[in-house]
């Protein structure tokens, strides 16, 4: 009788903590005006994380992915093509070429590669709620020191450790973590107290939301976690909204987070049509642009990376020269703009409608994908939470790109996101 001890089993930590690494990248703090024009370190890992999802599908010598995913990412790549070959110069084309192919191809193949089951899944999507809440707190911080970025003369905007150079940073790093926790709280499969914890979590994410004084944050965010309501079932929908509403009066009445400052920036949501300030009307000015831009070039667009030079020839005067921003450990600029703060219209004035068919088609049929497998899920349960949060990710970025478009240190994040997305709707759901 032999008492000889076997070997122990080497640890195998799950791949998806490759794509994990990236949110952590996100949570460290930024130099001030680090990152804003060109790479920076998210972006350095989420390259490593092509790389070694590449390796492990070399190494494992199997068929990297199904015809329909190839086909559904692989779209943008035909407009893209087009759009960096009438860039100004050919460093710019590559330049925007890369870029997007990061955001909307690569990165999200590799996280689709790297995400093996549900389990991994709801870990990145645990990953995402951490970070919001780090985030979060440090918004938090921010607002009750005045130290974070300037709005309207007091540094009191909460912004994270991403600085007033992507001022939209936070507020969506936040947003994700909302609608993620929102997502696992509805589900049924995993146990009551990791979704008494997911519940809380998205009521402790609503207070730097709010302080990020981002109003096209809170739209799409709205939006979202009604679309989630509404595909969890009527009864969880209920309680949910009973249980915002009871965090909402503790955090206005209790806590007095209902500021002036706060009330006039929801108030300012329902008049960007009869008194706009000059925020909105640089939007409305730029979205004019980059419209009558797609009118000159309608198919192909003006080229990657052309939209600031051709902005000025399309632009009327009521543009200003650009948007303060201050605090948060940096010094007082004038930041330019340099898009116009909407992606569908962005893609249509670089890339036009062949660019724009190719991108928001390749959403399309990933948000198609992700509600036909919410549909097989929906009465077992066991797969709810993965499909309200791949759902509801994908939903709060397309209203989102209606407002912002791609842009400053966060990027690498919607590049994760979409890799989220495209694992459950592409492999998730079956």
């Amino acid at each position: 009788m032999s008492f000889a001890l076997s070997p122990a089993r080497p640890l195998r930590l799950p791949p998806v903590l490759a794509a994990v690494a990236v949110l952590a990248v996100l949570a460290l703090p930024l130099a001030p005006g680090g990152a804003e024009g060109g790479a920076g370190p998210a972006d350095a890992v989420s390259a490593l994380v092509v790389l070694y999802a590449a390796l492990r599908v070399v190494r494992e010598r199997r068929r990297p992915l199904s015809a329909t995913a190839v086909v559904v990412l692989g779209m943008p790549v035909v407009g893209l093509a087009v759009a960096a070959m009438g860039a100004a110069s050919p460093g710019a084309g590559l330049t925007g070429l890369g870029r997007y192919l990061q955001v909307f191809v690569l990165v999200p193949a590799a996280v689709l590669l790297l995400v093996r089951d549900r389990a991994d899944f709801r870990l990145l999507a645990w990953s995402f709620v951490g970070l919001a809440g780090w985030q979060g707190a440090v918004g938090v911080h921010q607002y009750v020191t005045g130290t974070g970025a300037s709005y309207q003369g007091e540094e009191i905007r909460a912004v994270g450790t991403f600085g007033p150079q992507d001022v939209m940073g936070m507020a969506t790093v936040v947003a994700f973590g909302l609608v993620c926790a929102l997502g696992l709280t509805l589900g049924r499969a995993t146990p009551v107290r990791h979704r008494v914890v997911a519940g809380a979590c998205a009521l402790g994410l609503l207070l730097p939301l709010a302080l990020s004084f981002s109003r096209g944050a809170w739209i799409a965010t709205v939006l979202t976690c009604g679309v989630q309501l509404a595909l969890a079932g009527l009864r969880r929908a209920l309680k949910v909204v009973a249980a915002a509403v009871a965090a909402g009066v503790v955090l206005v009445g209790g806590l007095g987070v209902g500021t002036a400052m706060l009330q006039e920036r929801i108030n300012s949501i329902g008049q960007v049509t009869d008194a706009p300030d000059q925020s909105v009307t640089d939007r409305y000015t730029l979205w004019a642009a980059a419209t009558g831009m797609w009118r000159e070039h309608p198919v192909t667009g003006v080229g990657l990376k052309n939209f600031p030079a051709y902005r000025d020839g399309h632009a009327s005067l009521a543009l200003s020269s650009g948007s303060d921003t201050e605090g948060a450990g940096a010094a007082y600029r004038k930041q330019p703009l340099l898009s116009p703060h909407n992606m569908y219209l962005l893609v249509l004035s670089e890339q036009g409608l062949l660019g724009l068919l190719a991108l928001a088609g390749s959403w399309l049929a990933l948000l198609v994908c992700g509600l036909r497998g919410w549909w097989r899920v929906r009465r077992d349960g066991r797969g709810l939470d993965c499909a309200l949060v791949g759902c509801g990710l994908l939903v709060w970025q397309l209203v989102d790109f209606a407002y912002a478009d791609i842009g400053g240190p966060s990027t690498v994040l919607t590049a994760v996101v979409f890799g989220a997305v495209a694992w459950w709707a592409l492999v998730g759901a079956a």
